[in-house]
This record gives structure tokens, sequence and C-alpha cells, in this order.
């Protein structure tokens, strides 16, 4: 018999299993790369627009100075901008799905009888988050208006949504006890939540007093409020790594599993 060593840990190998492992990854940082997937691209998008399109991309109906683009432009008007964006979540989203899988099974084992249905909640609106950012981000508001905006507030229900039912999830249906890094893991979930409510609050106050005033600069902090949604978002999915600090992703030729 042979083992092959993780961490502290090994996993036996015997026999036909031994060709089979390929390889083993710890969630963490499976998880931790594919939000930096976004993060890395989200930046360079913003930075790309400031430095190579930045009277274009802060231009509006009203004509007056801004400094900062909006997301929508920043991502979606220019290139190579949009498509950095969309290599970024096109990836991302394939990473995700598998994270999706690992938290039905998770749920489906720690989380109390009673609250499955919430758990299933939880995981629809996670799908349903991912699929609007994938439709927001590739039919811009410059190719199709109207399903970018319907795409766009998709993303923020259903992120909003999910924050909020998780939270509750994991505070009050686990039939197991929390332990020091999954109480960390809700304390940042609480202050990231709250943080992209209010940046969410923030922005709707600019935009609406950006077309009905028409103030210099007003646009530039709709765009920086929606700089804190997006970060806030990315953040609070960041903080998985702190529910399952232990955990290995197992890829094999028989598939992916956890362990």
């Amino acid at each position: 018999m042979s083992k092959q060593r993780m961490g502290s840990e090994y996993i036996p190998l015997v026999g036909e299993d031994m060709t089979k492992v390929r390889l083993v990854l710890p969630f963490s940082k499976v998880a931790l790369c594919t939000v930096s997937l976004p993060f890395t691209a989200f930046l360079f998008c913003i930075v790309w627009s400031i430095i190579y399109n930045f009277e274009h991309s802060n231009s509006t109906h009203c004509k007056v100075y801004n400094f900062l683009p909006s997301v929508s432009a920043a991502i979606g008007h220019y290139k190579p901008q949009k498509d950095v964006w969309k290599f970024a979540i096109a990836v991302q989203a394939i990473m995700r799905s598998s994270i999706l899988l690992f938290n039905f099974r998770y749920y489906r084992e720690h989380v109390y009888q009673w609250a499955q249905f919430i758990s299933r909640i939880v995981l629809l609106t996670y799908a349903l988050e991912n699929i609007s950012l994938v439709t927001l981000s590739f039919w811009t508001s410059n190719e199709s208006y109207a399903f970018h905006k319907l795409s766009f507030i998709t993303f923020l229900l259903t992120s909003f949504i999910h924050m909020f039912i998780l939270y509750y999830l994991l505070s009050n249906c686990r039939n197991s006890t929390k332990d020091i890094s999954e109480i960390k893991s809700l304390k940042w979930k609480w202050r990231l939540m709250m943080c992209n409510v209010g940046a969410i609050l923030a922005a709707v106050y600019f935009f609406y007093r950006h077309n009905k005033y028409c103030e210099p600069f007003v646009y530039s902090l709709f765009a920086l409020s929606e700089y804190i949604v997006v970060l806030s978002n990315m953040g609070f999915h960041l903080t998985i790594i702190w529910d399952y600090p232990l955990s290995r992703i197992l890829i094999s030729s028989n598939g992916c599993r956890i362990i």
C-alpha cells in the first residue's frame, strides 16, 4: 500500500487507484482563485479605462466633469477590457459550478432536515446570480440594453437574497457546532452584506441625483458606489474559505469529489 500526503492527512492508494488519482487541491485555494479572476479583471478594466479611455468612459448626457467610469462602461464598452472581463467571468462561472456542487453536498449532510428547503433556495439564488453575471457580461448595454438591464437587476436581487438567506442558514440551521473559523466567516459575511446593501442604496441615490441635477462628480460617486457593490459581493463569496478550511478537492479519471 502507498499513500499520498495532503498536508497532515494521507489518502491511501490501493491497486488501480494509484493510476486514477490526478490532482488534490485545497478547497480554499480553489475558492481564492475563483474570486481572484473577476477581481483582477475588474481592477484591470477600471485602470485601463481611466488611462486609455478617460474622456469617453466618463462622458454622460449631462456633459459635466467626472473622473471614474461606471462599471458598465469599464467592462463592456471598450477593448481589451471587455474581452478580459468576459474571459474571467466565463472561467469563474465554470469554477463556481463545482463550488455549487460542493455546497449541495455539504448542506445535505450538515443542515437540519427542516431547513433543507432553505438550503435549496440558497443554491438556486447562487446559480441565478452566476448566470445573470454571465449574461450581463456577455450582453453589454451597448449591444442589448434591455437584456443587460434585466440581467443586472436579476444579479443584484439574487445576490442580496443569496447573501441574506445563506447567512441565516449558516447561523441557525447547521446540525454541527461552529468552530472559530466558521464564526469568523459569519462575522465577515454580515459586514460585507451590510456594506453591499449600503453601497446599493448609495448608488441609487447618486444615480437619481446625477439625472436630476447634472452636478459634476456625482456620476463618479455613483460609479464608486458600484465598485463597492462589486467588491463587497466578491468579498462575501471569498468568506467560503473559512467555511471549509480543511476540505480538499480530489480530481481523478473517475471525476471530481470532495474529501
